[in-house]
C-alpha cells in the first residue's frame, strides 16, 4: 500500500506502508501518467518538477492499482534571476534574493534555477514557497560580520512582557541570524531537490567553538512559526545546529538529506525545541553531533513558558555516525511528551535513544510517553541510554548535587521520567552495553518495557562509557543495565555475546520477565 505523504505546488512525497525499517524489500519503479519518473528502494520517495494545481496518476510495479493525487495551487511563480540574482557562486546575491522574497505575493513561489547563490542570511515571510531546483545551491557567505546578531530578549516599549527572540542551548541569549530565518510567520514551504550549504568549513565557525560569546548561526531557524514544511532539500555544513524550529507548531521535515563531517562540532541535524506536532519522515542523516535532539529549554525557559516538546513523530529515517540517533535533552526543562520513533535504521551512532537529564532541570522536566518500535540498529555502541546524571553543559554539571547517589529530597529542581517502550527491534554489533538506564534514587523512572528485541555484540567491541556522568566506568559487552526503575518488563528479548549477566537490575521495584533467551 502506498500513501500520499505530502504535496506542494511543485512536489509530492509518498510512503510505502510496511513493517520494514527505512528500506523496502527490493527496488521499485514509479510511473506518472504512464511515464517512468523514479526508481528507488526506500520506504519514502519524492517527485519534483510537478505542475501546480494538477491531477496526476501514479502507478508502480510494486503497487496494485493506481494512486491519483493533485498538487497544490499557487498565485504565481517568479524566478530569482528576474530580481538580479546571478547564481555564479561569486556574486553576492543577498539583496536580489531578499528583494525577491519581499516582493512575493501571498501564495507565490520563488524559483531558484541551477546555480550557486552566494548569500548572507535571508528572512522568509508567511504564505510563500521557496523552490531550489536540481543543482541549485544557496551558499552561505564566508564573512562572519554579515550574520546579524539577534538579541535574546528585548523590552516591550508598551510595558508588556519582554519579547523573546534569540536562543542558544536552551537560554534566551544573543545569537547570529540563521542562513534561512523566519520569526512569527506561518505557512512556509521550502522544496528541493537543491541544496542549502552553510559553508561553515570555509568560515572558521567550527574552530574554537567554546570561545564564541554569541550563538553561532543555524542553517535554518524558525521561531514561533506555524505550518513550516521542508521537503526534499539537501542541508549541509551549518555553523551549528542545521534545522532548528523553536516554539513552533505543525512542522514537517520530509525526505531530507542532512549532512556534515563527523568531526564538525554541534552540527545536530534537526533540533525541535518546545514545538508541538513535528513530523520527521523519510530523512537521511550523517552529522557530527546528534542526528535529532528534541529539546524544550533550560530551567528558566522551561519554568517561564511551560511548553513541552509534544507530539513528535520520527519515521522511516536513516541515521548515521552521530553521537545519538534520537536524543532527548539535555535542555528539556519544559518536558518531552508523546514521542513515537518507528521503522528507522540507526547505523554506527554512539547511541540509539539518548536521554540526557539531571537534577536541576526542574519539576516541569517531564519525559513521558516515549515509544520506539520496528527499528534496526547496526554498530550502535549502546542502543538505549536513559541517563538522569548527565554531566555536560552549565556550571553545576560537576557539582555534588548532580552526582551524589544519595536519595535527596524531591523538590522543584527534580526532573521526572515516565513510561518508555522499546519493541520489535534488532540491535546488531553492540559494544558497550545493550542498554544503560539509570534513574534517580529519589525519583526512579516510572516504567520501562523492552519487548521482542534482539541484541548481538561485535567481536571487535571496545570498552567505552555508555553515558556521560561523573565517575562513569567503561563497559564492554554488558547486558541490559537498569538502576532506579519502578516497573520493568523484559519480554521476548534475546542476547548473544554478553560478558556477565544479560539482565542487571538494581533498585528496581517490580521486574517482569517472560520468554527471554539470554546467552
Amino acid at each position: 500500500m502506498l500513501n500520499l505523504l505530502f504535496t506542494s505546488s511543485c512536489s509530492a512525497a509518498f510512503e510505502w506502508q510496511n513493517d520494514l525499517s527505512y528500506y523496502t524489500d527490493g527496488e521499485y519503479t514509479v510511473y506518472i501518467n504512464g511515464r517512468e519518473r523514479y526508481k528507488g528502494n526506500t520506504n519514502v520517495f519524492s517527485l519534483f518538477g510537478l505542475t501546480p494545481d494538477t491531477e496526476y496518476t501514479l502507478t508502480s510495479d510494486k503497487l496494485e492499482g493506481e494512486l491519483v493525487f493533485s498538487t497544490r495551487g499557487e498565485t504565481c511563480a517568479l524566478s530569482a534571476r528576474n530580481f538580479g540574482a546571478v547564481g555564479d557562486g561569486v556574486t553576492d546575491d543577498t539583496v536580489a534574493l531578499q528583494t525577491a522574497i519581499n516582493c512575493l505575493p501571498k501564495g507565490a513561489r520563488l524559483v531558484l534555477d541551477e546555480g550557486v547563490y552566494l548569500t548572507a542570511p535571508l528572512c522568509l515571510k508567511s504564505h510563500i514557497t521557496l523552490e531550489l531546483r536540481e543543482d541549485a545551491v544557496i551558499l552561505g557567505i564566508t564573512d562572519k560580520s554579515r550574520y546579524p546578531v539577534i538579541p535574546g530578549e528585548i523590552p516591550d516599549l508598551n510595558g508588556g512582557d519582554t519579547v523573546h527572540l534569540g536562543t542558544w542551548e536552551g537560554n534566551a541569549v544573543k545569537m547570529h541570524q540563521a542562513l534561512i530565518f523566519a520569526e512569527h510567520a506561518d505557512d512556509i514551504t521550502i522544496v528541493g531537490p537543491g541544496r542549502v550549504d552553510g559553508n561553515a568549513q570555509n568560515t572558521g565557525w567550527w574552530i574554537d567553538v567554546k570561545k564564541y560569546p554569541i550563538g553561532r548561526p543555524r542553517l535554518m531557524f524558525f521561531n514561533r512559526c506555524e505550518g513550516v514544511r521542508v521537503h526534499g532539500v539537501i542541508a549541509e555544513n551549518s555553523a551549528s545546529w542545521q534545522l532548528h524550529p523553536y516554539f513552533s507548531k505543525n512542522v514537517d521535515f520530509i525526505d531530507l538529506d542532512i549532512r556534515a563531517p563527523k568531526d564538525s562540532p554541534n552540527t545536530d541535524a534537526i533540533d525541535p525545541e518546545a514545538c508541538d506536532v513535528v513530523n520527521i519522515i523519510g530523512c537521511k542523516f550523517s552529522v557530527g553531533d546528534d542526528c535529532i535532539a528534541i529539546k524544550s529549554g533550560k530551567i528558566d525557559i522551561g519554568r517561564r513558558f511551560r511548553t513541552p516538546a509534544n507530539r513528535h513523530t520520527i519515521r522511516n529515517c536513516l541515521m548515521q555516525f552521530g553521537h545519538g540517533a534520537v536524543t532527548l535533552g539535555s535542555e528539556m526543562a519544559g518536558g518531552v511528551t508523546n514521542l513515537t520513533v518507528n521503522r528507522c535504521v540507526f547505523r554506527q551512532t554512539d547511541r540509539g535513544l539518548r536521554i540526557k537529564t539531571r537534577r536541576g532541570r526542574g519539576k516541569d522536566a517531564v519525559i513521558d510517553g516515549v515509544v520506539f518500535e520496528n527499528l534496526k540498529m547496526e554498530g550502535v555502541i549502546t542502543p538505549i541510554v536513559i541517563n538522569m546524571w548527565y554531566n555536560c553543559c552549565d556550571p553545576d554539571r560537576n557539582s555534588e548535587y548532580v552526582w551524589s547517589r544519595e536519595c535527596l529530597p524531591v523538590d522543584e529542581r527534580t526532573p521526572y521520567l515516565g513510561s518508555f517502550t522499546f519493541r520489535n527491534m534488532v540491535c546488531e554489533d553492540c559494544e558497550a552495553a545493550a542498554c544503560y538506564i539509570d534513574g534517580l534514587p529519589e525519583q526512579p523512572i516510572e516504567s520501562v518495557t523492552v519487548e521482542n528485541v534482539r541484541f548481538t555484540y561485535s567481536e571487535n567491541a571496545r570498552p567505552s562509557k555508555p553515558a556521560m556522568r561523573e565517575f562513569m566506568e567503561e563497559f564492554l559487552r554488558v547486558g541490559m543495565y537498569f538502576d532506579n526503575v519502578k516497573n520493568l518488563t523484559v519480554r521476548g528479548v534475546s542476547t548473544d555475546g554478553v560478558i556477565g549477566d544479560s539482565l542487571i537490575a538494581k533498585h528496581v521495584g517490580k521486574v517482569t520477565e517472560e520468554n527471554n533467551e539470554f546467552n
